[in-house]
């Protein structure tokens, strides 16, 4: 056989993954193939493989006799609308895409190239886990995954999809990426499974409550997003990617709608209640705001009392962290603190400046939350704040009480510019409360002559005329301008531009120690 026909044999024999009848059941349960997919994520003849002549050098088991090019993964570059990423797709119709050593090889391979040509990393995650043959070198080869993984944490953007089982070990490996996609009734993430659950705790769970999409982007919050198929969930990575640069030293694309950057609303004249307790969504405002209206919503089925993603404003990618009036009232409780605090310490690693959106009575009362944490958890989001050295606009629509007004990106930790509507009130507290702390004896008295709430109106009138407003911290410099909501747009496009040239730098050390 001549040199150019072994080459295409080979070429064939690795592109068969694991035969047209794994291959065909593949499909026939609703999930393209591993290089299916990666054709369908990057550009068109833009995809360039490694290793595809890789197999595993294992004779443990029968498995000398199991020999597929490739190894179950199919691993190189390819660009995204012209971006260079790299990627790896589990295959599985071979071994059912378990890893071992050589498959381990041939990803931590591609992360290693990643970091060096500063390009983010997609990984494809469709694997029944570890691969038992081959003992404690697939564990091994897991754990160099894990490693550069924690190595390219705010170097390179890493996303993964789950796209079929990941189970055992296998999770942590996305657990540490940037974001996580899941493909509804498809995509199923578990330390234990349900046989496990069922032996030792007589649990009897199915796959899908126990890491199926809906679970892991509703109750865990472990993943990110949940897609329809495939197809969807490839789409969304692009879209995401769009967003973010290509490492720690670039900043993200510009993409100019042609949105007008002095665009004002008079309808967000409008949003805020005039009633305290009156909830509102505070995605009107985003999308509003937004080149072209449109917000790129991260976690949006978990702890929705705090809204974030991603919007562009005037072509500038722009991190948003909103508080959500319509949930809990706009709360911070446990998840909420982390969620936000997870996603401001990405956009601070990659450079994407933030925009904070306040109408916060507080942080959420109760023994549960008491009990959870939430001391610690609303210090993870404290500390993301306050540590984020890209440029920080802070707009307070309402209310912005107590420890959580210093905790939403207030003047006090850094935050560049600082805006609030005329509506907003920024306290220790509500006006009910504080006064009924301050005028306690008072409203006793009034209450002995049957007078209580005529005297807690008119001391409530007070209070909020002195303090449930924003006069006094602009006046303390605490707010830098108090602005109409119709102008926000504008207002906030222009503090971005000034503060594109800002320049900060943490103090000298290995790294601090956030509260985990």
């Amino acid at each position: 056989m001549s040199e150019r026909n072994e080459l295409d044999r080979r070429n064939a024999e690795a592109e068969n993954g694991g035969g047209a009848e794994r291959v065909k059941r593949q499909h026939q349960s609703g999930k393209l193939t591993a290089r299916e997919r990666v054709i369908a994520l990057v550009d068109d003849g833009s995809f360039t493989e490694y290793d595809k002549f890789v197999t595993h050098r294992s004779s443990n088991f029968g498995l000398a006799e199991q020999r597929y090019l490739g190894d179950g993964v199919v691993t190189g570059t390819g660009t995204i609308n012209g971006r260079r990423v790299c990627v790896f797709a589990q295959d599985f119709t071979v071994f059912g895409g378990s890893l071992a050593a050589m498959h381990a090889k041939k990803i931590v391979k591609i992360m290693d190239l990643a970091e060096r040509i500063g390009c983010p990393v997609i990984g494809l995650n469709d694997s029944g886990g570890a691969r038992i043959q081959e003992g404690v070198e697939s564990l091994g080869g897991y754990a160099d995954i894990f490693l550069r993984n924690t190595l390219l944490s705010g170097v390179v953007p890493q996303i993964s999809l789950i796209m079929g089982p990941c189970a055992g070990g296998a999770v942590y490996s996305p657990a540490i990426t940037d974001f996580i996609l899941m493909v509804k009734e498809k995509s199923h993430m578990f330390i234990t499974g349900p046989d496990v659950i069922k032996t030792v705790t007589k649990e009897d769970v199915s796959k899908e409550l126990l890491g199926g999409a809906d679970t892991h982007t509703s109750i865990s919050g472990v993943a990110h997003f949940e897609a329809a198929d495939d197809a969807a969930c490839i789409a969304m990575c692009k879209e995401l990617l769009s967003y973010l640069p290509q490492n720690n030293l670039d900043s993200a694309p510009m993409v100019f709608s042609g949105d007008l950057a002095l665009r004002e609303d008079p309808a967000l004249d409008r949003l805020i209640p005039e009633q305290p307790n009156q909830p509102y969504d505070i995605k009107e405002l985003i999308t509003s705001i937004a080149d072209s209206n449109q917000f790129f919503e991260v976690q949006p089925a978990y702890a929705q009392n705090i809204i974030v993603g991603f919007v562009r404003l005037n072509g500038r990618s722009v991190g948003i962290v909103a508080n959500q009036p319509s949930v809990l009232a706009g709360c911070l409780d446990i998840n909420a603190s982390s969620k936000a605090a997870r996603f401001v310490r990405f956009c601070d690693a990659f450079n994407i400046p933030l925009l904070t959106l306040v109408d916060v009575p507080g942080f959420l009362p109760g023994l549960h939350q008491e009990h959870g944490g939430i001391i610690r958890h609303g210090a993870k989001l404290l500390y993301a704040f306050a540590e984020a050295t890209v440029p920080k606009v802070t707009v307070i629509t309402r209310k912005a009480y107590g420890g959580a007004y210093d905790v939403m990106a207030s003047k006090h930790i850094r935050a560049d510019v600082n805006f609030a509507y005329p509506s907003a009130e920024i306290a220790v507290m509500g006006s009910d409360g504080a006064v009924s702390i301050i005028f306690r004896r008072e409203l006793e008295e009034a209450s002995k002559i049957g007078k209580e709430s005529e005297k807690r109106a008119q001391l409530v009138n007070d209070y909020r005329q002195k303090f449930a407003n924003p006069w006094e911290a602009a006046e303390l410099g605490f707010i830098d301008a108090v602005i109409k909501p119709r102008e926000t747009r504008a207002k906030v496009i222009e503090a971005f531009a000034t503060l594109s040239t800002k320049r900060q730098s943490p103090p000298k050390r290995k790294h601090g120690n956030i509260p985990l």
